[in-house]
């Protein structure tokens, strides 16, 4: 049998004849087609549901109680809960008791349901030229899309390094980074240690830890870098 992945959680393993045989995470259901990845499904919500978890993420945002928002609007602790995990419909009159409480605009309890999944696409060559910090040491940024998600910020951006770049190795913010290389030799150093990036390389982490190319070895020299953070 062989497997063709190499990473054993995620191998899409087939025996001689082609047969796609059973992994630890490669399972056929109801004529989907399993990613690999470990994220949890995507399931779709009831309108019930989608209303019940934005009144509590509202309601911890505010590190508020169960009860303490029950009392406020004026509901038992117990319908608050029913609410929350979608197990009842509420009146209007009741949510907009709960919007009050929570000062929050009846409409945000809807918004996450009406929300399309989104898509960014950008046309080669049409990335939004932009400057961050490493502008000022010869780093050139176009930014390939636009975050979507209501929690997180994804920014994916196409890094070109000129001869007349200079290495920097203290870029520190929040969140991950990954990177992978499209062209070119680069030195990268994290958290000190260095890390020798040729075509195809990747190199993904804490974001936090100062880093930054140390070394410019073969022009030209570009990787795609995506830097992803929880919205404040």
């Amino acid at each position: 049998m062989t497997c063709v992945a190499t990473i054993r959680p995620y191998a899409d393993c087939r025996d001689q004849g082609g047969r796609l045989a059973k992994s630890e995470k490669t399972v056929a259901h109801k004529g989907q087609i399993e990613t690999g990845s470990g994220a949890p499904r995507n399931a779709e919500r009831t309108l019930e549901e989608a209303i019940g978890a934005q009144i509590r993420m509202h309601r911890k945002r505010l590190d508020m109680t169960g009860a303490e928002l029950g009392s406020s609007a004026r509901l038992s602790t117990g319908m608050l809960s029913k609410i929350e995990t979608g197990q009842i419909s509420a009146s209007l009159s009741t949510l907009q008791s709960l919007a009050r409480a929570l000062n929050q605009p009846l409409s945000s309890f809807f918004t996450p349901f009406e929300d399309r999944h989104g898509c960014s696409f950008v046309k080669a060559g049409d990335g939004v030229s932009i400057e961050r910090r490493g502008t000022k040491t010869g780093h050139h940024y176009q930014l390939l899309g636009h975050s979507l998600g209501d929690d997180v910020v994804a920014e994916p951006f196409l890094i070109a390094l000129s001869e007349e770049t200079r290495p920097y190795t203290s870029f520190q913010h929040g969140g991950v980074e990954l990177i992978y290389m499209l062209t070119g030799k680069v030195l990268y150093r994290h958290a000190g240690r260095s890390y020798r990036l040729e075509p195809g390389g990747t190199l993904f982490f804490d974001a936090a830890a100062p880093h930054g190319p140390e070394e410019l070895i073969e022009f030209p020299l570009t990787y795609l870098s995506i830097i992803i953070y929880p919205r404040e």
